[in-house]
């Protein structure tokens, strides 16, 4: 029986701590795991990561599992395009089923100035080989017949902008099947372990405190999600980045009527429909500065009224469970990844709400930046540096509504 349990675990019990590794990684989500994989991949498998509570408690745990790749910018498509790609063959990679559905994905036009901004983000997507296209009430009612088009309705339907590759992934078997993966590669993972401080000498990172004793490294990676301003001060690294929450829930579950993902910017909500049956909404990030990760009256209030204006069926469905996450906002709406001023410190933070969508190609581009000391050129626009130099990545117009 005992050898019937040790095969059926996704990873090893924590192991003792180790005096020292190669590489710490601070977060125990789909960044730090995914960073962990593919160090695996590149020959580097003295790594631990280290989580202060359980795996995949964080953001990692607590998003709404889209993926898609239509931003504004042509830095942010090109680097969730790679990403969207990624993911695409990460089940047979990993040998681990993630239900990944591309199912498609709408982001609803109600006006003339939302049509104009989603027309736009078609043309930079196609300019990109992006496939991200404008389509009229016909198609919309063809990809989503439940949807309420009707010309009277508070906020007639009046166009969309429609990314068939984008869809959604089960979140918790992403963190499991790359804590898998991670572990078979010789990564350490230890969750219930604090990091409490961060040593430097001369200019260089050397090691981390932790609730379970200091540890020495050759290079540190945070991947803290809305904790990623507090572990930087840590290391003595101040960043440009305000910590919100983004609130969700769930009904309970109803038979299939969904298959696509619907976002509407104007209304500040989005949709879909689970393989359980749930009709799962979202909105927007909440407009106060906050750690607390506790719902909202106004949310649900809000959330439930404008789902109801799309989809009115809905009227008599039970909500089952809410839920609130924390979220890192950089200025310009883009991440901040990569090397700091602090020599082998290297940060994955100021997602916003799109890390999950992310986290493959945050996980590749890090395990090249820690193998070849060189900054992938995917990934230069997101430095620090830029607010130092002026040189923004404005996501802002992608960002009408979080997903």
């Amino acid at each position: 029986m005992l050898d019937l349990f040790r095969k059926r675990r996704m990873w090893r019990p924590r192991p003792d701590l180790k005096r020292r590794y190669d590489v710490v990684i601070v977060g125990g989500g789909a960044h730090g795991l995914a960073t962990a994989y593919y160090l695996r991949q590149r020959g580097i498998t003295d790594v631990a990561v280290l989580e202060k509570s359980y795996i995949g408690s964080g953001a990692a745990g607590r998003n709404t599992t889209i993926l898609r790749s239509n931003y504004q910018t042509a830095e942010g498509a090109r680097f969730y395009e790679e990403s969207l790609r990624l993911y695409e063959g990460l089940s047979v990679e990993l040998g681990y089923n993630l239900m990944f559905s591309q199912r498609g994905h709408l982001t609803i036009a109600h006006n003339d100035r939302s049509e104009a901004i989603l027309a736009e983000r078609a043309g930079v997507n196609r300019l990109l080989g992006i496939d991200s296209r404008m389509i009229g009430r016909e198609e919309i009612k063809r990809l989503a017949p439940p949807m309420r088009l009707s010309p009277d309705a508070l906020h007639p339907v009046r166009s969309a902008l429609y990314h068939p590759p984008g869809g959604t992934i089960r979140h918790d078997a992403v963190v499991w099947g790359l804590a898998r993966g991670a572990d078979r590669g010789g990564a350490e993972i230890h969750p219930h372990t604090e990091v409490t401080g961060i040593e430097r000498s001369n200019g260089r990172v050397t090691g981390v405190e932790t609730s379970r004793g200091h540890v020495a490294a050759g290079a540190v990676v945070s991947c803290a999600a809305g904790w990623s301003t507090r572990v930087a001060a840590l290391a003595g690294v101040p960043l440009p980045i305000t910590t919100h929450i983004l609130q969700a829930f769930v009904t309970e579950p109803l038979k299939p009527l969904l298959d696509v993902v619907v976002v509407s910017a104007d209304l500040h909500v989005y949709i879909s429909q689970t393989d359980r049956g749930e009709f799962l909404v979202g909105a927007e990030i909440e407009p106060w500065t906050t750690y607390r990760q506790q719902g909202t009256l106004n949310f649900l209030e809000e959330a439930s009224r404008h789902t109801l204006e799309l989809f009115p069926q809905l009227e008599r469905a039970r909500m089952l469970r809410s839920w609130a996450g924390l979220c890192d906002i950089s200025p310009d709406y883009s991440p901040i990844l990569g090397t700091t001023e602090v020599e082998g410190f290297l940060i994955s933070s100021g997602w916003g709400t799109y890390g999950f969508k992310a986290a493959p190609i945050v996980g590749a581009t890090l395990a090249e930046l820690i193998d070849t000391g060189r900054v992938p050129a995917l990934i230069e626009p997101f430095s620090l540096e830029r607010f130092y130099r002026d040189e923004l990545v404005s996501e802002l117009a992608a960002a009408a509504t979080s997903h």
